[in-house]
């Protein structure tokens, strides 16, 4: 055997009291208390990675720590009689397999569906509409000022729709009407399940890293860039630590607006945060008022650096908060900003709800296995949703540690 072997068995060794420290065990009837969720982005194979995640890992069920699928559901970017069937699926699957699932619902970076939200420019395609303007997100305090388009980075730049105006009341409704068609689906699937499966739901999930200028971006003069190829767009992108602005042009005016925090002068980061705070208290109330328990909410922030207050925007009553680890995912207290927002936080559970680990330290399976121990280890964390399941799979050093690390009791 190899030496990274004995290695784990070692290190496996040390962290078995790191792992139970502040957790219970599973409960009595054997049922799991946290999770460790594989994310995965491939909506017309869902049906094939239940079954890869479930083959790989197998039932988990009678663990301590399970493992279990985040899925996402865009309710905005298709069809409602699409996204109903898809949710029924994946609720469907996670019996079948007996995987635990937790439901992202977004609302915000895929809106492909609703052109008459955000097309304000274009008479000759669907949805156009002037009014549109006050539904997308302004680079200054006049809606002559709406954008076109974003710009967003997973990995490589692309163009995407405009941001939308949080608190645009057209697009409020939408959210809400689209909310409160699907969580009733859940929390019935939920309600049906006998006791010895109601830990197959870990929760429903609001917001993607919720924040302005972030994930969806605006280039200074980018409205002219429409009708311009792609590949002379600039390339630089943002400054995640210089919110509000990013290094780029500024967005946000729309919202803070439409809220009523300022109409002139320099855009605020806390006002920017506090639109985002209420848009993600807004979705969890809806959660809240529709029979989900506040254990079972979470919304999601990012960590987008020390001082900025949109990581505390993921902290409301209705539900647990839950932020993004990648910098920090080898040992997330070192995210100061975010411990800071997490101290605010009464509810009894929070989430490293979108995680991956690509430190410095290694990709071997003993770093996996440390960075998944230092985070679920942490207390009152109720799960770990690791991104992508297309990653994971390929690296056996990271299958390896995801199995042994849901060994402990």
């Amino acid at each position: 055997m190899s030496r990274v072997f004995y290695a784990m068995v070692i290190i496996v060794s040390c962290a078995t009291a790191c792992l139970a420290k502040g957790h219970s065990s599973s409960s009595s009837d054997g049922t799991p208390s946290q999770y460790i969720l594989l994310n995965f982005q491939t909506p017309d194979n869902t049906v094939r990675d239940f079954e890869e995640i479930d083959s790989t890992f197998g039932k988990t069920g009678d663990r301590r720590i399970a493992i279990g699928v985040g899925y996402i559901l865009s309710y905005l970017d298709f069809t409602p009689t699409h996204v109903d069937s898809t949710l029924k699926e994946v609720l469907a699957l996670s019996l079948e397999h007996r995987l635990p699932v937790l439901i992202h619902l977004d609302g915000e970076q895929y809106c492909g569906n609703r052109p008459d939200l955000w097309n304000w420019w274009d008479s000759t395609k669907p949805g156009y509409d002037p009014r549109n303007q006050y539904n997308v997100e302004w680079h200054d305090w006049s809606p002559d000022s709406a954008v076109k388009l974003g710009w967003r980075n997973w990995g490589e730049q692309r163009r995407v729709l405009p941001m939308p105006n949080l608190m645009s009341p057209p697009y409020r409704q939408a959210c809400d009407s689209a909310m409160r068609r699907l969580v009733p689906i859940i929390r019935n699937w939920w309600r049906t399940l006998p006791d010895s499966l109601k830990y197959l739901f870990v929760g429903i999930n609001v917001g993607w890293e919720s924040a302005i200028g972030v994930n969806n971006w605006y280039y200074p003069n980018g409205n002219a860039l429409l009708d311009q190829p792609e590949a002379n767009d600039p390339i630089y992108g943002i400054n995640i630590l210089a919110f509000p602005f990013r290094a780029v042009q500024a967005i946000g005016y729309a919202a803070v607006s439409t809220l009523g925090l300022a109409h002139s002068g320099q855009l605020r980061a806390d006002h920017v945060a506090e639109v985002v705070r209420l848009h993600l208290e807004d979705l969890s109330k809806i959660c809240h008022d529709l029979g989900i328990p506040r254990e079972h909410v979470f919304t999601h922030c990012g960590g987008w650096g020390k001082g900025d207050p949109t990581s505390f925007a993921a902290v409301n009553k209705y539900s647990c908060p839950g932020w993004s680890f990648y910098d920090y995912a080898f040992d997330p207290t070192e995210d100061v900003n975010t411990m800071n927002a997490l101290r605010t936080n009464d509810a009894p559970y929070w989430a490293a709800t979108e995680w991956w680990y690509r430190g410095e330290r290694g990709k071997g399976e003993v770093e996996w296995f440390l960075a998944i121990a230092n985070t679920i280890s942490l207390p009152e964390i109720k799960y770990m949703c690791i991104y992508n399941w297309e990653a994971v799979r390929t690296n056996q050093g990271t299958v390896a540690a995801i199995r042994v690390a849901t060994k402990f009791r």
